[in-house]
């Protein structure tokens, strides 16, 4: 007799194993996936989320607004604060914050620029959101002009350093 959760950890398998043949075979799913952090699951939600009409976004503001990880700035008087944009898609949301963390360990640059916004003051919520908003950035340029992601023309600013 099989247990339960046996039996949905096979079930699950089945669904990745699916997706992965599925995802595939769309035109942006090798693009997406060169991008740290976006694997096979990650990545076609990511994909799926933003959509695959070209002309959707106009420019990288677009999506990262769209994707909720541009802040929003509200000024009043003498008092200036920026907080996190609350209209957006929630779905791309929850995808971004994962894409951020696992992008950590992925990709140098995207340390150090998290590790840039923790030593002005960040929280780590903070410094994965605008690493968030970064990593939303780089792939709207990659998807424009059609190329896989790379490392030094993602982050330039190791290259200045070296």
């Amino acid at each position: 007799m099989t247990f339960p959760l046996c039996r949905f950890n096979e079930q699950v398998g089945a669904l990745e194993q699916q997706l992965a043949a599925r995802s595939g075979a769309h035109p942006d799913a090798a693009i997406v996936q060169s991008l740290p952090g976006l694997g096979v699951m990650l990545g076609a939600r990511v994909l799926g989320e933003f959509g695959d009409d070209p002309h959707r976004y106009q420019s990288a503001k677009g999506r990262k607004a769209f994707a909720g990880t541009a802040p929003v700035t509200r000024a009043s008087g003498l008092r200036t604060t920026v907080v996190a944009r609350a209209a957006c898609n929630q779905r791309l949301v929850d995808a971004c914050y994962p894409w951020a963390f696992a992008a950590l360990t992925a990709s140098p640059g995207a340390r150090r620029c998290y590790d840039a916004h923790r030593a002005r003051g960040s929280t780590h919520h903070q410094a994965l959101r605008a690493l968030g908003n970064r990593l939303v950035g780089v792939l709207h340029g990659c998807l424009a002009r059609r190329v896989a992601y790379q490392e030094q023309v993602a982050w330039p600013a190791a290259e200045a350093a070296a």
